[in-house]
Formats: structure tokens, sequence, C-alpha cells
């Protein structure tokens, strides 16, 4: 959104999806996909550290048994986003100024808030993971990067050297899609590559311990219901919360930027299922199968991080490669979500102030999160995860009921708000996803702030 589109190059392109239009299936597939983009910033800023660990701990605690769940959860995710999708692109207004109109300016100034304050402190475990897998691959290399749970002279210098390593290349790609048209072009590659990578590493390790296709089966279609408390929390808090807030405000403007508008709201859909739904549930299947093929079943009153999880491959699989590409993975993972976060950011910052676009306001905000990279040799400050919790959490669904309602306003998107039991059934949904997303809020914000509060204030609980 720093420089003009061509008129010209747009109506083309419009043109062009109109002729899709009655193809079959394969030919439409192949036009849309060609052309999609702000799915794949999606799907790379939910594919990090978060999505890493509530996978592992879903295979390794219950097996395939609720393979089921992220798929539920990134249906109802990708709805909510269509929604906002569809109004974003049949009034072609930027989103904050509508809302702040539309609805209410503090509610416009919170969501954006939230989305500054997710991407930044869910920076740092992203770094944290990245580098635990650095230091994970080094011990293997015959290094000692830690002693009595202290990291030694090279656990630091890997550590560092890895957090360098990726925000370099986050800038550099990050930056990209702030100047140019073919700047957004390479750096929807480099998602393209990142997470194709995921996607590989991943597969080779299920590949090699193989599946047992009848309980993938049941896994995935079974539809089990969780029977223990910990289990309907696991279930309940993974529906509610796969969407971030930071993702509700990158999607819009991320479509913005790359000129789409009405003629695009079906290449939006299609971008949203084939770039966002797929590889999320591609990957968390894949992560969930592996752990579930090697280490289940764990004791779930042990606590399973990514890099132990990594480690464990070895043991079951007599060699080193599962835990390599397992490290391997993760690295990759973390680089999609750390570029996304400061991608979201470097325009965010302009829209909660007012401030005009240009090339190098988006490039400084770019580095509001960077701060996330001593996650690489240290754990969060303990406000920070009950920020997150009290503010962005408790958001999400707030912003979900937003767009519910902008998306049936008539007196602003038209006949787009839609006709028939086609519109009551997305409705339904919509209201599904808003109860989720309020029932998964509430989960996450009471482990993550209120139960932390007597900690944060020096007590000690009972």
């Amino acid at each position: 959104m720093t420089s003009k589109w061509d008129p010209a190059k747009i109506a083309r392109e419009s043109a062009e999806l109109d002729a899709l239009e009655g193809q079959p299936f394969f030919t439409q597939a192949k036009g849309y996909l060609k052309r999609t983009g702000p799915g794949l910033l999606q799907s790379a800023m939910t594919l990090g550290a978060g999505s890493a660990a509530a996978s592992i701990a879903a295979g390794a605690y219950y097996g395939y048994s609720f393979l089921w769940v992220q798929p539920v959860a990134m249906f109802l995710g990708i709805m909510m986003l269509g929604a906002l999708g569809n109004v974003v692109l049949t009034t072609g207004e930027r989103p904050y100024g509508a809302f702040s109109r539309e609805l209410s300016k503090t509610l416009a100034f919170l969501w954006a808030l939230g989305t500054i304050l997710a991407s930044v402190i869910w920076h740092f475990p992203q770094y944290g993971l990245a580098a635990g897998a650095a230091r994970d691959l080094a011990q293997l290399a015959g290094g000692t990067t830690a002693v009595d749970g202290k990291l030694t002279g090279l656990g630091y210098a890997v550590s560092f050297g890895i957090g360098f390593a990726i925000l370099g290349v986050s800038i550099a790609t990050t930056w990209s899609y702030g100047s140019k048209a073919r700047g957004i072009q390479v750096y929807e590659w480099f998602l393209r590559g990142v997470i194709a990578l995921v996607i590989v590493l991943f597969g080779i390790v299920v590949f090699t311990t193989g599946i047992n296709w009848e309980t993938l089966q049941a896994g995935n279609y079974g539809f089990g219901w969780p029977k223990t408390d910990r289990e309907t929390t696991t279930v309940l808090g993974a529906i509610g919360a796969a969407v971030g807030i930071n993702m509700t405000f990158l999607l819009p403007y991320s479509m913005l930027a790359k000129g789409w508008g009405k003629s695009h709201r079906k290449l939006m859909r299609w971008d949203l299922a084939m770039t966002m739904f797929l590889p999320f549930v591609l990957v968390t299947s894949l992560i969930i199968i592996g752990m579930a093929n090697t280490v289940y079943p764990f004791d779930p009153a042990r606590d399973l991080k990514p890099i132990d999880a990594a480690a464990s491959l070895q043991q079951v699989m007599g060699g080193t490669l599962g835990r390599v590409l397992f490290d391997l993975g993760f690295m990759a993972m973390t680089c999609g979500a750390i570029s996304t976060h400061m991608v979201v950011c470097g325009f965010t910052v302009c829209e909660m102030f007012g401030l005009e676009y240009s090339t190098w306001r988006y490039r400084i905000f770019t580095l509001v999160p960077a701060i996330g990279l001593t996650g690489v040799v240290i754990n969060q400050p303990l406000w920070m995860p009950v920020a997150a919790s009290a503010v962005c959490l408790t958001m999400l669904p707030i912003a979900y009921v937003a767009f519910f309602i902008m998306n049936n306003k008539r007196s602003y998107i038209g006949d787009a708000v839609g006709h028939g039991w086609k519109r009551v059934l997305m409705n339904v949904i919509l209201m599904i996803a808003i109860a989720m997303a309020t029932i998964g809020a509430a989960i996450k914000v009471k482990s993550g702030a209120i139960d932390k509060i007597p900690q944060l204030m020096g007590r000690t609980q009972k």
C-alpha cells in the first residue's frame, strides 16, 4: 500500500477471474492458485511456536484421537476471516477507519493495540523455539551448549547466531514486501518455500515411522469428544484460539496491498482454503501423527516441550534423522511467523496513529517486535504473557462480533450481506465461531492471566 496499483493491470486480472467462472474445477484451481497470497501470510503467522507446541501435546498425550480438532478450529477461523474479507473487498476501504466510523473508535484502537501486543509478545517464543532447535543440532554435532541448565559460550553463540540470521532474513523479505508489487511477490514466494519445507520435513518423519490408517481415519472423522477436564480444556482452547488477533488485522490489509477488490471475493475464498487451511491442517496433522507414532502415550503429568519431543525421536527411530528433521522444521516454522509479525506491525502502527504510509515508515515499524530476539536466551517476563492473555485473547471474540455486525450491515455493504439460506447458514457458522472463540479465550485468559496474577504480585499460590 506504499505505491499505487496499475488500474489497467487490476482490470485485466478482474477480467481473467471472471473468465474462470464456469470452468472445470482443476482449471479454476490452477487459475486461482497462481494468484493467491494473503492466505499465505495467515498460514505462516499461525504456523509458529504455538502451533508446534499444541500439536506435539495433542499427539504425545492423545495419539490420533484429536486429529479432527485443528481442521475444525481452522474452518471456523477462515469462515470468520472470509466474512471480514467480504466487507473489505466489497467497499475497498481500509478497515481501521471503517470500523472507527461504523462501530467505535475505541474498539478499532483496541483491535490495533491487541495486534501490536500480540505480535511483540508472541515474538519471544518464536525465537526461543528457533534457538532451542539450533542448540539441539549443535548438541548432536558434539558441542556442549549447556551445563547444569546454564548456557555455555557455544550455547550463547549458537542462540544469537540463529536469532540474528533469522532477523536478517526477515528484514530482507519484509522490507521487500513494503516496496513495490514485485517485492510482494518475492515475499510470497519466500513464504511458499518456508511452508513447503516444513511440510516436507515433517512429512519425511511420518513416512519413516508409518501411519496407522484405521486409527487415522477414526481420529480425523470420528470426532471423539474429550472424556476428562484436561482433554476438554485442550479441545475447546484449540478450537477457540486457532486464529490470533493479529491475523485478523493482517488479512484485510494484505489483500488491499495487492489491489484486490469486489472481483476478487471468490479468489479470496479460494486463497483462504488453499494457502491457509490446507497448509495449517497438513503441518499440524503431520506433527500430531509423528508424535503419535513415536512417543504416545506420553505421561500427561509431564510437560513435553518441542525440543524434548525432537530429542525423543532419536530414541524411538533408532537414529538422528527424525530429531534433525523436527529441529529444522521448527526453525522453518519460526521464520514464517517472525516475518509476518514484522509485516503486520509495519502498517498497524501507521493506522493506529493516523500516519501517512511511506516505505521507510513501514520499514521502521516492522522492527517494533524485534525485541523478541532476546527470547533466544531468556524467558519473557511474566507480565508479558499475562498482558497477552488479558488484552489480545479478550479482544478476539470482540473483534469477531464486530466482523459479524459489519458483514450483516446492509447500509454499509449493500447486497454483499447475502440472501436466502446461504446467508442463514453463514451466520449460523459465524455465531458458532464467536461462541468457540469466547470459550477458548475464557479458558486461555484463566490459565494465562488470572491463574498467574498471584505469582505476578509476588505471592505463592496454595
